[in-house]
Formats: C-alpha cells, structure tokens, sequence
C-alpha cells in the first residue's frame, strides 16, 4: 500500500504509473492541481469525495482501490 494519512490508506502512485500517466496528466483529467495529486499520493492531503470519484474514473477503477481506511 502507498503513502498514508492518519485516517486514510492510498495507492494512488502505484495505479497512477500503471496507467501511463504522469501526475500532471492525471491532475489535468481530475481538474485538479499537480500539487493536488502529489499530496494525494504521499498522505499530506484527503481527496474530496467528488476528487476521489474523479480521480477513479481516470485511472479505469474503483474508489476503494484508490483508497481505503486503517484497519484500527
């Protein structure tokens, strides 16, 4: 599992390269900032939720293969 917030787990980076795309290329698609996406991946900043289906529906999958809780 990639990067984590306290109270969020991500795999972003890893689904992101496996699609091709850049985190640029990503942020453009998600209409979002690179910036965005790089906090996203390394757990400084929680995706909204609208974000987070965006962000999904880039990359071909579902959200909770994007993100899931801690198991505490």
């Amino acid at each position: 599992m990639g990067k984590d917030h306290k109270k969020l787990l991500n795999n972003l980076e890893e689904l992101r390269k496996n699609a091709g795309l850049t985190q640029q290329g990503l942020s453009e698609s998600a209409d979002v900032s690179r910036k965005s996406i790089n906090a996203i991946e390394n757990g400084i900043y929680v995706p909204s939720t609208v974000l987070a289906l965006k962000i999904s529906k880039t990359l071909g999958c579902k959200v909770e293969d994007l993100f899931r809780l801690p198991n505490n």
